[in-house]
């Protein structure tokens, strides 16, 4: 069985604890230890700073979060419906020369099982995250 939940949310950085809360209380809910709930709390964090900072939308605009839970797996995407980006242009950081910007994406992929980025230029940006529940 698969349960869905979706929220719409302004695109103000004082909801990115909101939607972070949310979606790790529906993790921890559907099973997954502490230390998963940490690193899904933490990518879902980046990927809606994303939109709140770098997305073109204005503050007014909203931007959508979807939990799609089952018994082997959360999928959350993020979708933001305004400005998008090429991401033939995103460069992977350098770690041993860090700068201000461009860790979020990282960020996101070490700690997500899958992670898929869906952007075009006017249409938006879409991020699937997957964290898979290894029961026993």
């Amino acid at each position: 069985m698969t349960d869905i939940l979706k929220f719409s949310i302004p695109g103000k950085p004082e909801y990115v604890g909101t939607v972070r809360l949310a979606v790790s209380s529906l993790a921890n809910c559907a099973g997954f230890d502490i230390e998963a709930v940490e690193d899904i709390k933490v990518a879902v964090s980046e990927a809606c700073t994303n939109v709140v900072c770098h997305g073109k939308s204005n503050r007014d605009d909203c931007y959508e979060v979807a939990c799609e839970i089952s018994e082997e797996r959360i999928i959350i995407l993020v979708i933001d419906r305004a400005g998008g980006y090429d991401m033939s242009q995103y460069q992977r950081p350098v770690m041993d020369n860090p700068k201000e910007g461009g860790l979020g994406i990282f960020i996101i992929k070490a700690l997500m099982d899958e992670v898929d980025i869906f952007s075009e230029l006017g249409m938006g940006t879409s991020i699937k995250m997957v964290k898979y529940l290894n029961r026993l």
